[in-house]
């Protein structure tokens, strides 16, 4: 997806990647609000004006549920955090 956004300062825009749904041993859903861990996976797509970063375009990062601004661009979910609230980048 080639974005028209582009972070400011130490922001990073990042798309969100969607777990699969949990379901129970007896078929029950589980809503989002049920999951009892608090992450949010997420793959970098730009990142702000700042000249060094942690992490790169392409990488896959970790940042807390409630952190950053979640957006809605053509369909895609997309989030906005500062590099300060990523707290992992997956390997």
């Amino acid at each position: 997806m080639k974005t028209k956004i582009k972070p400011l300062g130490k922001r990073i825009l990042a798309q969100k990647i969607e777990e699969e749904s949990r379901t129970t041993a007896g078929g029950i859903v589980l809503p989002d609000s049920a999951k009892s861990d608090r992450v949010v996976r997420a793959k970098v797509l730009a990142l702000g004006t700042e000249k060094e970063f942690t992490v790169k375009e392409g990488n896959e990062i970790i940042v807390a549920s409630f952190a950053g601004t979640e957006i809605e661009l053509e369909g895609e979910k997309l989030l906005l955090v500062k590099e300060t609230d990523v707290l992992a980048v997956v390997e």
